[in-house]
């Protein structure tokens, strides 16, 4: 049994004990409304063409890696009033009366709801119901007040329709995020959101937001994103690119000779992981010279590169498929990454790499602010063992973003 004690200072101080439903007697409210939606007899004759699919407007943004100029140290002055979520279901206001001692012994909560809202003359409809069990005792104040309490402890949302006195509970609800007209913040919240597992939503790029559905859990999350960003936190942008590597001779690609190629040091270290290994180096090993290293006995395919950008401490996300071919073998790849830094010149990454399959890899990478590392060795089995000998290779430059908070507007969209 989880108990919860929440403090109500202005009326009274109240307990919510959470523990499993059990069946009482059925309450007579509309539990919601089905419709009938039709679909086609085969899905597999009528579908979105490829073409329409591929169509994203992250790509201008996302998937242009300028490899010639690295500029790894950015301040960006950001306004942190456009921070703001709106919900965008109809919420009207909730009639203004005073509760005093609402009690309710071990329930769901819409049955409690269900009590509290047929005194006020109000029809309740609970969209997916059951919901938490609670108790309440005593509860005192405002009716909008105590409905909020019980639907926070709850976890679940509502929406009032005052024309039709009509109450509405939900376990999640549409939002619309707001962000400052920045690129390297939208693209930061987009790449953490995915690392939540949110993957609908709908971008408006012009008036920088982002509209999905939430949770009361995933809503939180968001809503201590954006208190973070008080604090003027850094940002690590990784610059990503991957490509697959066919070697001539249908043999392994011998990497050592790497050290005969480059002077002794410049791959600072070597790791290796449950799959693959990775490589730190300095930026005497480029993309081009690593390129032209692995060219010399391999074909070399390119998958895909572009950017993402992960808040100190939080998880992003980046889709390979994203600026790629989709429909490749590859395109279901992901790179997870929480980055954290340290003394404002060295970066630790913790990279995991997965499909729809599953986990991958992962490592742990702590370098330094300009230098790169590399993973290698990861063999074609990952995707299909019918493929030909080959491995994916993926290189990353991470790059430090300071951010730091003004009032004042902020004209250029940076």
């Amino acid at each position: 049994m989880i108990k919860k004690t929440v403090l109500f200072s202005l009326f009274t101080i109240f307990y919510i004990t959470s523990c499993t439903y059990h069946q009482e007697e059925p309450v007579s409210f509309d539990e919601g409304v089905n419709a009938e939606i039709l679909y086609p007899q085969d899905q597999r004759l009528i579908r979105t063409p490829d073409g329409a699919n591929a169509l994203d407007l992250e790509t201008p943004l996302r998937c242009n890696v300028n490899w010639q100029t690295q500029q790894m140290l950015l301040t960006l002055p950001f306004n942190n009033s456009a921070f703001r979520i709106e919900r965008l279901e109809k919420n009207d206001k909730l009639p203004g009366f005073e509760v005093t001692g609402f009690t309710f012994e071990t329930m769901p909560a819409e049955k409690a709801l269900y009590k509290l809202t047929k005194e006020a003359g109000i029809k309740l409809v609970a969209k997916d119901a059951p919901y938490t069990s609670l108790s309440g005792d005593n509860l005192k104040g405002e009716f909008t007040d105590v409905i909020n309490m019980i639907t926070e402890a709850a976890e679940i949302f509502y929406t009032y329709d005052a024309d039709n006195k009509v109450m509405t509970l939900s376990r999640k609800t549409e939002i619309s995020l707001y962000v400052p007209q920045s690129r390297p913040i939208i693209l930061s919240m987009l790449d953490v959101l995915r690392g939540s597992g949110i993957t609908d939503m709908t971008t408006n790029w012009s008036d920088y937001s982002l509209t999905f559905d939430v949770d009361m859990e995933v809503k939180n999350k968001i809503t201590s994103l954006m208190n973070y960003f008080e604090s003027n936190p850094n940002l690590v942008a990784y610059d990503v690119n991957i490509f697959k590597i066919y070697p001539n001779d249908n043999c392994d690609i011998e990497w050592n000779k790497l050290l005969d190629n480059f002077d002794f040091g410049t791959i600072t270290t070597a790791q290796t992981g449950v799959i693959g290994r990775v490589l730190t180096t300095t930026n005497e090993l480029s993309l081009e010279n690593l390129r032209q290293f692995l060219g010399q006995s391999a074909k070399i395919e390119p998958v895909s590169e572009g950017t993402f950008v992960v808040p100190d401490m939080w998880l992003s996300r980046f889709d390979v498929g994203k600026c790629g071919k989709m429909g490749t073998d590859t395109s279901g790849l992901s790179i997870l990454a929480k980055a954290s830094v340290v003394n404002d010149n060295r970066i630790t990454s913790e990279v995991t790499l997965e499909t729809t399959k599953g986990q991958i890899t992962n490592f742990k990478v702590r370098n330094k602010l300009g230098e790169n590392f590399m993973i290698i060795g990861l063999p074609n089995e990952v995707y299909s063992a019918d493929m030909p000998r080959s491995e994916t290779v993926i290189f990353m430059v991470p790059k430090i973003i300071r951010t730091l908070k003004t009032n004042e507007t902020i004209k250029n969209k940076i």
